[in-house]
């Protein structure tokens, strides 16, 4: 699985030369409202490894924000699209049809959680899954409202917006937003205010209180939860909370949506995150990882409930391309070939107790959690809970100059996530976790 030439490598400054120099094109060419996490352009990448134009070889632990689950430069990836895009690049599905598209949903209805008859359409970006989702909610259930998780992530679109907690960087001056969406308290243990033993049954007695008195059950078409909140912080809900939600939803007739668009695809140790808690969501989103690189996303779900929109209200021009299909096959082929669901799990082995370490009443690190090769490190001011959004900047500046990338997320912008490549090797590990611990210490009041 590691290749011999996986080793981190610096040969200029972070960024290089040739880096700042594009980074002048970038300024005058592109819109600011881009953002921007380490400022290098990338040559090639593949395994762990990003190598930029000035020749620093960097250790990959974003993953394209978890969508490079089998590498930037899969074989089977590389080899699909490159047979696929011979024979034919795009046709429009709903025109002409094309056999990978069938493959890829057959894959998906096998594979999603969830011992009944399931159905799957196929768009191209995460958002448009979930607005899809819940196109087919509302239309399932002949109601308009949507339930949302505070410190929930689900995209950039109006709809999607809309349903992210977060207002900066996401939602700050794009208002008005899309009407019927309602949210309620995230179980997030570490912060849930009755400590972490209570997060579960105070979440669902919030979700119930505001379904049943605020927004009228008869009015919900879905709730919506991220099994594992990606950019609110890497948060794990505590036991029985997805399955309460799950229980609440289908006895009052609502859709349960499970957005797995960031935790899909072997990322969490299971194939979705959902298997952790043992729960069957009626419609599932997925996206990132699906495509091995390339855009492409799908829902997935309760056969009846996705035959209820009639023909014509699904689709897109570039949902479900021919090339991206063929990316998916060749992702999927990769995930089971390698073993990358134990993989994952023998990432988090790895990594989680050296960091989980860090932890103390003295120490800067308030929590490591997650779970697989989703996992996250939360700052805070020592012997508070308080977040401390600098140092997660200054150990991410810090590890990126070293020619590590991390990511910073969180709703209080005090997390630095990590999401290598399922395919990193251990040695690459081990080095880029050197380098996040001596950063710890090297800012750490």
């Amino acid at each position: 699985m590691c290749q011999p030439d996986q080793n981190r490598r610096l040969v200029t400054e972070i960024p290089g030369p040739k880096s700042r120099k594009l980074q002048q094109r970038r300024g005058a060419e592109l819109a600011d409202g881009l953002g921007l996490t380490m400022p290098v352009f990338v040559e090639n990448a593949g395994g762990g490894v990003i190598v930029d134009v000035d020749g620093n070889q960097i250790v990959d632990l974003a993953s394209g924000i978890a969508v490079t689950s089998v590498g930037a430069s899969d074989p089977a990836v590389a080899r699909r699209v490159a047979e696929q895009a011979e024979r034919f690049t795009h046709t429009c599905f709903l025109v002409t049809q094309y056999e990978g598209f069938i493959d890829v949903a057959r894959a998906l209805n096998e594979l999603t959680p969830g011992d009944f008859r399931k159905k799957t359409a196929l768009f191209t970006t995460g958002a448009e899954a979930v607005e899809n989702a819940v196109k087919i909610a509302r239309v399932a259930t002949g109601r308009s409202a949507v339930i949302a998780l505070s410190h929930a992530y689900h995209g950039w679109s109006l709809l999607t917006m809309t349903m992210t907690a977060k207002n900066l960087p996401y939602k700050d001056g794009f208002g008005p937003f899309a009407p019927e969406v309602y949210r309620v308290p995230s179980p997030y243990p570490y912060r849930w205010p009755g400590g972490p033993d209570q997060a579960a049954q105070g979440a669902l007695d919030a979700l119930r209180e505001t379904v049943l008195t605020q927004v009228g059950a008869n009015n919900v078409a879905a709730i919506i939860a991220e099994p594992i909140q990606g950019e609110g912080g890497c948060i794990v809900p505590p036991a029985g909370y997805l399955t309460g939600v799950q229980d609440f939803a289908r006895e009052l007739g609502i859709v349960f949506i499970v957005d797995e668009i960031q935790t899909g695809f072997a990322r969490t140790g299971h194939m979705f995150a959902s298997e952790h808690e043992g729960i069957e969501p009626d419609l599932i989103t997925t996206a990132k990882a699906l495509g091995g690189g390339l855009p492409l996303a799908a829902v997935t779900g309760r056969a009846e409930i996705m035959d209820a929109v009639p023909a014509g209200g699904l689709g897109g021009t570039y949902a479900g391309n021919p090339v991206a299909c063929a990316a998916a096959l060749g992702a999927l082929e990769t995930i089971e070939r390698e073993a990358l669901v134990q993989r994952a799990r023998d990432i988090e082995a790895k990594v989680k107790p050296r960091l989980a370490a860090l932890t103390g009443e003295a120490s800067a690190v308030g929590e490591v959690r997650g779970r697989g090769a989703m996992l996250a490190i939360e700052f805070v001011r020592p012997g508070t809970t308080a977040p401390a959004p600098e140092l997660a900047r200054a150990v991410s500046a810090a590890c990126h100059a070293q020619g590590v990338l991390v990511l910073v997320c969180g709703t209080f912008g005090n997390v630095i996530r990590l999401l290598p490549p399922l395919v990193i090797c251990d040695d690459l590990l081990d080095d880029a976790l050197d380098v996040i611990c001596g950063a710890i210490d090297e800012v750490q009041p």
